[in-house]
């Protein structure tokens, strides 16, 4: 959701900016609020009001995986039935009999799988009952091809272990009776590990949806049956398993990068995290970061800056010559370019460690199962660590800009959706949160001064009353009027917003707070994404040019509907690939990554016990 009032929730701001646009907005007299946020509440309130009444901000949740249950066998096995007349004329086929026959040990198996995966173990070989991975009691091609795949899960950031299943021996001293038991074990044990694979390809291996309510991620369906019916009718077992893999280009990316690091050894340099050097200033640091820089050096860079590095190289001293060095690896980085080295710069050449990356990268393939398999052409992505938004189509990246995203108290959710609307000076409506927690403390005493500062507030039925006429200290969290604050140049939007409709009020907009970009840590909005070239995302999304969109703007208040179908992702990642599939890191801002690890590892503590 957008910020509020321009100047009211201007974060970070000078004081004495701030307070100029408070006193431009509000008709002056407010005493400047250090936090730049709305003035705190009256000390007194009346009994009754609520006046410490607040909406809340989604938590994070301590994630518990579901309880893994005993497979339990009893409808599988024979009942035995008076014989008939009929019987005796009905010859089985030798698999059929086999399988019949050899389901009497699993009587007192102990199998424990995932609920879903033990009700579909069940209801397809009772459907079913016939071997899917054995063949004249040995393993088929079929199971040593599913058996092979399920070994290899560590290449996609799965764990092995959670699709362990005991291979029988091609070679026995076991009786008959034992070796049957001991295939029909393991005909059961790879179906329901092959089951909970491909559901771990295709969703992933945690419900992201419990982590947080910042996460929104509708259910993407597995016919388990299903899987076990394909798998029973085909040969091409690897094929199909890892085709439950999204098949993206980025998914690709991030598994190469998962096997480069792993073959890879430990940075042996090492800098330090905190250094800060300018310009003039020396530290025995800096040769450890221009080695690092050299060693980096493409075709471009080394043509622009080889000699350079080449001879002072060994320099302590942050010479005014290598400014031009440091500057353009930073603004390769992403950030904006400004010469001195800080924790920032460090980071993005030797501030993540081998064993950081890995972690970031298994993460970021977690949480690409989350996403649709297919990304969509065209598409925007958002990635709100990187701080940017691009518009991608046909594999290029036509636009990319620098976005602001929610600060760690408003952060942006992780969900995505499609674009369909673009609004031209709009009207901002104010979010309740926003309302309740910043609004409404200034509001008590003063209650006309939103009909100062250009904004309107309708009733229930949609009936426009002065805000001077509202008794706002009779509510609390819960206020039976909208507020919206008019198109100006000081609307919290900016000249444009871009809609994608969801449940969490969020979508792209202009602002009027340029300063904002050129910042490299933008996390500072209430959780809309604010962008620094609106119009050309706007015209991008629209299929048509920024002139276009610019002569729009000249005529006021309108909206135009997107008539392309265009997904939109606002995601999240710390490790991700640009359109050449080089993988890029960056900090992460909520500190979400060490949640889902958190998960991660719940699942397969609960995983862990399974036979």
């Amino acid at each position: 959701m957008p910020i509020a009032i321009a100047a009211a929730l201007a974060f970070g701001q000078q004081p004495a900016s701030a307070q100029g646009l408070f006193d431009m907005l509000f008709g002056g007299g407010l005493r400047h609020n250090p936090q730049g946020e709305f003035p705190p509440p009256p000390r007194k309130l009346q009994p009754g009001t609520g006046g410490g009444a607040r909406i809340s901000s989604p938590t994070y949740n301590i994630y518990r995986a579901d309880k893994l249950v005993r497979v339990d066998f009893k409808s599988l096995l024979p009942v035995p039935q008076p014989a008939t007349a009929q019987d005796a004329a009905f010859v089985p086929s030798v698999t059929s009999n086999t399988f019949r026959d050899a389901v009497a040990g699993l009587s007192d198996y102990e199998l424990f799988a995932e609920p879903d995966i033990a009700k579909a173990l069940i209801a397809y070989y009772s459907a079913n009952p016939d071997f899917i991975w054995l063949t004249d009691s040995a393993l088929n091609g079929r199971a040593q091809d599913a058996v092979r795949v399920l070994g290899e899960a560590a290449s996609y950031g799965l764990t092995p272990a959670d699709y362990t299943v005991d291979v029988p021996a091609a070679t026995t001293s076991a009786t008959p009776e034992e070796r049957t038991k001991e295939m029909i074990r393991f005909e059961m044990a790879l179906s329901a590990r092959v089951l909970r694979y491909a559901h771990d390809a295709q969703s992933g291996r945690v419900d992201p949806n419990r982590m947080t309510g910042y996460y929104d991620f509708p259910a993407k369906p597995l016919d388990l049956e299903g899987v076990l019916k394909t798998l029973a009718h085909t040969q091409e077992v690897r094929t199909y398993l890892e085709s439950r893999h999204p098949q993206n280009p980025e998914y690709q990316a991030l598994r190469v990068e998962l096997e480069s690091l792993e073959a890879s050894e430990e940075n042996e340099i090492v800098v330090d995290p905190k250094l800060l050097l300018k310009p003039g200033e020396s530290s025995p640091e800096l040769p450890k970061l221009l080695t690092l820089i050299a060693r980096n050096l493409d075709d471009e860079m080394g043509g622009d800056y080889g000699e350079t590095l080449a001879r002072l190289g060994k320099s302590e001293i942050y010479d005014p010559e290598l400014v031009p060095v440091i500057k353009a690896v930073q603004q390769r980085a992403g950030m904006k370019g400004d010469g001195v080295i800080g924790p920032r710069t460090v980071a993005s050449l030797a501030g993540t460690s081998k064993a950081d990356k890995i972690e970031k990268v298994r993460v970021a393939l977690e949480e690409l199962r989350w996403l649709p398999s297919d990304l969509g052409s065209p598409r925007v992505f958002i990635n709100q660590p990187a701080f940017t938004a691009s518009y991608i189509d046909n594999g290029e990246e036509k636009l990319k800009t620098r976005a602001v995203i929610g600060k760690v108290t408003n952060q942006t959710a992780f969900f995505y959706n499609q674009i369909k609307q673009v609004d031209y000076h709009p009207y901002w409506g104010v979010p309740q949160s926003i309302i309740v927690n910043e609004m409404l403390p200034r509001l008590r005493s003063d209650p006309g001064y939103l009909d100062r500062a250009g904004y309107e507030v309708a009733d229930s039925s949609g009936r426009r009353i002065p805000s001077a006429a509202v008794d706002w200290g009779a509510y609390g969290s819960k206020i039976p009027f909208s507020v919206r604050q008019q198109p100006s140049e000081a609307n919290a939007l900016g000249e444009l917003k871009i809609l994608f409709p969801n449940k969490h009020a969020i979508y792209m907009h202009d602002t009027p707070q340029k300063s904002f970009f050129e910042r490299d840590m933008r996390a500072l909005s209430h959780g809309c994404i604010r962008l620094q070239d609106p119009r050309g995302m706007a015209a991008a999304v629209l299929g048509t040019s920024v002139d276009y969109v610019a002569e729009k703007l000249k005529h006021g208040h309108s909206t135009e509907n997107v008539t392309r179908v265009i997904p939109v992702y606002v995601a999240y990642f710390t490790a991700w690939p640009d359109m050449s599939g080089k993988v890029e890191y960056f900090d992460d801002v909520y500190d979400r990554d060490s949640k889902l690890m958190q998960a991660l590892d719940a699942t397969e503590a609960v995983r862990a016990p399974s036979t």
